[in-house]
């Protein structure tokens, strides 16, 4: 079990994607550059079977800001965008209504 300290350790913010590119080393991945708002940051994402790079583009999205960076491949990841998946696939986790690009989710 996780307690809710450790629950709000983690910074969840909306962000909008503003550009998605095929990973040059895995067949499963998007290099994704974000806006959160304050500042853009590169993330590495497992949604390339998914979604082409068109149905990602303008799309809000939510993010984890406060992992440590990794290398993914040989690209940074800055974060992470939270997603669910089931035998359909994975689908982004976006917000249900309009809300402003850097908005803290809780």
């Amino acid at each position: 079990m996780v307690s809710i300290e450790d629950f709000k350790k983690l910074e969840l913010k909306i962000a909008q994607i503003k550009e998605v590119k095929e990973h040059p080393n895995a067949d499963r991945l998007f290099v994704v550059k974000v806006d959160l708002g304050d500042e853009e940051r590169q993330l590495v994402a497992g949604i390339r079977k998914s979604y082409t790079p068109e149905q990602l583009v303008g799309r809000k999205v939510v993010v984890i800001c406060n992992l440590e960076p990794a290398v993914i491949r040989g690209e940074e990841s800055q974060g992470m965008i939270l997603a669910a998946s089931d035998e359909n696939g994975i689908v982004v986790l976006t917000p249900e209504k309009d809300v402003a690009v850097g908005s803290t989710v809780k």
